[in-house]
C-alpha cells in the first residue's frame, strides 16, 4: 500500500476519540450508546474501504477527516433510528399492492382504535361473566351476520386457514380437488404442499381446463373426507373450459356424507358489480349454496389487516377451534380490532364506498381523476419546473390476486427529469422521506392518480423538487 494511503489510514480518528466529540454527545442524549458506537464503527470501516480502493486518496485528506466520518455516521444513525416499515405513497395504480401493505385501512377504523391501543382491551374475557373466552368469539357475530354461516373464526392468513381446515377436518383422509384449481399463490406456496402439511391426502380429478361431475363421483372412496373447490382469484383459465358448479358439488358431497370446503380466495362479502367490478362469488352465496366451510382472505377485498376468515357449520367450526394448530395460527388484538371495525362498514354499501379507501379508489370517476392529475401537473410545474410532467391514460388494477383480469380505466402523470433515467428517478422517489412508489413504462415514471389522494399531490411535487437536478 502506498505511503499516502497508510498516512490516511493512520490519521483516521478512533471510535474513542469520536465519542468525545460535541456532535456525538448530542446523539447520545437521544440514542443508546451501543447504537451510536456501532454507527461510528461502520462509518470508519466505510472510509477505510474507500481509502483502500483509492477513492478517498484521489480526493485528498479532506475526505477522511473526523467531520467526514461523523457525517457518514450521522446518516447511518438516522437510518438506524427510523422505523423500517413506514408510510409510503402508492402511485402505482395497484390498489391492493402486496409490497405496500395491501389495503389502506379506513380512517374511521384507525381513529376508533387509537384510544384502545393506548391501554388494555377485553380481548379474551367476557364482560358479563368475567370469564375467559376465545378471542375470535368477539368477532363471530359479525361474521355470521355478513355471511349467513352458523359460526366463524379467523386465523393469520388464508393459507393458514386452508392448512387448519384440512388438518382439522380431513387429516389422514382424502380430499378431492380439480386439477384446474391446484393453485400456486405468492411466494411459491402451492395448494398441494399446504395439503401435504395438513396430512390430508390430495386426490386430483379432471384436467387442467375441464373437470366434470363424474370425475368427482368416480374419485370418491371410503377414505374420502371432503370435496374442495378452490376459486382462482389470482388467475383465469379461458377458452375450452368446464368446471362443476358449487351447488352440484354440494349435492354430491352431502349425498355421500362428505364435507364441501370452498376456498374463496380474495373473499367478496358483497356483489362487486355494484362497484363496477366483475362478478365474484360471495361468502354468503357459498354458504347458502351448500358449502360446509368457506374460507377467504381478510386483507384483500375486505381490506382489513392480514387474516384468513373461516365460516361455516357450527360443528365444523368447533372442530377447527379445538385443533392444536388454532393456537399457532391465531391472530392478535390489532387484527381482531381492525377486522371487526372494517366488517361493520359492509353493512351499508354506500358507507363502504365513502369510507373504505379500497372501494373509494375503485369507484372514483374519471372526471375526479382528471382534476387530480391536472392539479399534480400544475404543482410540479410550480415546485419543480425542470421536471417535465404530462397526463396520459392508464390502467389500474385491484391487485393482490383480486379480480386479476379486470383493468380499471385511470389517468397517470408521466414525469421525466433531464439527466436521470427512469430507473434512477423512480429510485430517488422511493428513497425520499415521503417514499413515493410509481411504475416505469417506456422509459418514463408514471404516477397513477387513482391510488393517490388529493393530499398527496403537493407532497409529490415537493419530492420531485428535492430529488431532480
Amino acid at each position: 500500500m502506498p505511503d499516502s494511503k497508510q498516512d490516511l489510514l493512520r490519521n483516521l480518528p478512533s471510535v474513542t476519540e469520536l465519542l468525545k466529540s460535541e456532535a456525538v454527545a448530542g446523539w447520545l442524549r437521544q440514542q443508546p450508546q451501543s447504537l451510536v458506537t456501532e454507527c461510528l464503527r461502520r462509518a470508519l470501516a466505510g472510509v477505510r474501504q474507500q481509502i483502500r480502493e483509492d477513492t478517498a486518496g484521489q480526493r485528498g485528506t479532506l475526505a477522511v477527516t473526523a467531520e467526514a466520518v461523523l457525517e457518514r455516521a450521522g446518516t447511518l444513525l438516522q437510518q438506524a433510528a427510523q422505523p423500517q416499515v413506514r408510510q409510503a405513497i402508492n402511485a402505482t395504480g395497484i390498489i391492493l399492492h402486496t409490497g405496500l401493505g395491501r389495503a389502506v385501512f379506513p380512517e374511521c377504523v384507525v381513529d376508533s382504535m387509537i384510544p384502545e391501543l393506548k391501554g388494555c382491551v377485553n380481548l379474551a374475557v367476557d364482560r358479563e361473566s368475567g370469564e375467559r373466552i376465545e378471542r375470535d368469539e368477539l368477532i363471530e357475530p359479525l361474521l355470521i351476520e355478513l355471511t349467513g354461516a352458523e359460526a366463524g373464526t379467523v386465523v393469520n392468513n388464508n393459507a393458514g386457514a386452508t392448512l387448519l381446515v384440512l388438518a382439522a377436518l380431513a387429516a389422514q383422509r382424502e380430499v378431492i380437488v380439480s386439477r384446474g384449481q391446484l393453485i400456486e399463490i405468492g411466494g411459491s406456496f402451492r395448494l398441494p404442499d399446504v395439503m401435504q402439511q395438513s396430512q390430508a391426502r390430495l386426490v386430483e380429478v379432471g384436467t387442467t381446463n375441464r373437470t366434470h361431475l363424474k370425475d368427482y363421483r368416480n374419485a370418491i372412496t371410503e377414505s374420502t373426507a371432503a370435496i374442495m373447490r378452490v376459486h382462482p382469484s389470482n388467475y383465469r383459465v379461458i377458452g375450452f373450459t368446464s368446471e362443476v358448479g358449487l351447488r352440484e358439488l354440494a349435492e354430491l358431497a352431502h349425498s355421500r356424507g362428505l364435507l364441501l370446503i370452498d376456498d374463496l380466495g380474495a373473499g367478496a362479502l358483497l356483489d362487486l358489480r355494484q362497484f363496477g367490478l366483475p362478478y365474484e362469488p360471495t361468502a354468503r352465496e357459498s354458504i347458502e349454496t351448500g358449502a360446509d366451510v368457506a374460507l377467504f382472505s381478510a386483507d384483500k377485498l375486505i381490506g382489513a389487516s392480514q387474516g384468513g376468515v373461516i365460516v361455516g357449520r357450527k360443528e365444523a367450526i368447533t372442530k377447527i377451534r379445538k385443533h392444536p394448530l388454532m393456537r399457532a395460527l391465531r391472530v392478535d388484538k390489532t387484527c381482531i380490532m381492525v377486522l371487526e371495525r372494517t366488517l361493520r362498514l359492509f353493512r351499508d354499501p354506500e358507507l363502504l364506498r365513502r369510507e373504505h379507501p379500497t372501494y373509494r379508489m375503485v369507484t372514483t370517476p374519471l372526471d375526479v381523476l382528471q382534476k387530480r392529475a391536472n392539479a399534480l401537473v400544475q404543482a410540479i410545474k410550480q415546485e419543480a419546473p425542470h421536471v417535465k410532467a404530462d397526463i396520459c391514460e392508464s390502467k389500474a388494477y385491484v391487485g393482490s390476486g383480486s379480480v386479476p383480469t379486470e383493468a380499471i380505466p385511470s389517468l397517470a402523470v408521466s414525469v421525466r427529469a433531464e439527466g436521470l433515467s427512469a430507473t434512477e428517478l423512480a429510485r430517488r422517489l422511493r428513497l425520499d422521506a415521503a417514499c413515493v412508489f410509481g411504475r416505469i413504462e417506456a422509459e418514463q415514471v408514471l404516477l397513477d392518480v387513482r391510488t393517490v389522494t388529493d393530499e398527496h399531490v403537493p407532497v409529490i411535487a415537493e419530492v420531485l423538487a428535492r430529488i431532480a437536478p
